[in-house]
């Protein structure tokens, strides 16, 4: 086991593991430490706890030190120059005419470098930017390209449901999101509808998957034949998050009629309804079929 610290460098952002030392770090600290683009300041929002080693990613990096008034003042002036540095940059990519859109502006703690985020549709050669930004700022730049999804998590917004978009309020890391998971919730497929301020599928879709792959896994599908208190009938409709079915039941006077159980009422078979059956399965599961008419 290793002892650390989890610290991030924004808000939401992704934390990253620092050794502690010998030094009196406590959560909600600010602390200056040194990563691979340079001396940092950052937010201490896990505090010191004890991981096996196979979380670390190596060499783990040392708390330089606590911050104290002086750092607060240099990293105030470091947002203040990065505004100032970002309308220099979107002035120059003006004058270029670069196909290209600047999101935000980030200088290192320690001057050592000023970083350029931006999006574009494709690849862009900014060299003679890079240029005039180096001769301006005298010191190493570097433009990093950005995704859709990136660039509201810097900007910021109002999703759909009217509340500020995840990714900006506590989603340090983006995970995979799929039309599936849609599909497995009856959500509407309209892009519309289940599109963030991104373009992309929205994040919460992966908040209740786990829960809703859990109870499908105990749902039966549509046209399955099951036993109920009613009788022998075919389930017509699901309802997911209720656990529930509608069964079509042949009553004994020949009528149908429709009901609604919950699955733990019901004995679901393996037999299928022959009308949902694909010509496909049809022909299969012939023997079969022959049964379930005789009964």
């Amino acid at each position: 086991m290793v002892k650390v610290v989890g610290v991030r460098f924004k808000k939401a952002g992704k934390v990253y593991y620092f050794d502690p030392d010998d030094i009196d770090i406590k959560l909600n600290d600010f602390v200056i430490v040194e990563t691979a683009r340079g001396v940092e300041f950052g937010h201490v929002v896990i505090g010191p706890k004890e991981v096996p080693e196979d979380e670390i990613v190596a060499p783990l990096k040392p708390v330089i030190r606590v911050a104290d008034d002086e750092d607060f003042e240099i990293h105030r002036e470091n947002k203040r120059k990065a505004k100032e540095a970002m309308v220099i940059c979107e002035e120059k990519v003006a004058e270029h005419g670069l196909d290209m859109k600047i999101i935000d502006v980030e200088y290192t703690f320690d001057n050592n470098k000023v970083i350029f985020y931006f999006t574009a549709d494709g690849r862009v050669d900014f060299r003679e930017l890079v240029k005039d930004l180096a001769a301006i700022f005298r010191t190493r730049i570097e433009l990093r390209q950005i995704g859709v999804r990136d660039e509201v998590k810097m900007v910021g917004g109002m999703g759909p449901c009217g509340k500020t978009c995840c990714c900006v309020q506590f989603l340090g890391e983006f995970e995979p999101v799929s039309i599936k998971m849609a599909k497995e919730q009856n959500l509407s497929l309209n892009p519309t509808k289940i599109s963030g301020l991104c373009g992309r599928l929205m994040c919460c879709l992966k908040y209740e998957q786990e829960t809703y792959e859990e109870i499908l896994s105990r749902m039966p599908q549509v046209g399955t034949i099951a036993i109920t208190p009613e009788g022998r009938g075919t389930i017509i409709e699901t309802f997911t998050l209720l656990e529930a079915v509608k069964v079509k039941v042949r009553l004994e006077d020949g009528s149908d009629d429709i009901f609604q159980f919950k699955i733990s009422e019901i004995e679901i078979t393996d037999e299928m309804d022959p009308a949902y059956l694909k010509p496909s399965e049809i022909a299969e599961n012939a023997d079969r079929i022959a049964d379930i008419d005789k009964q």
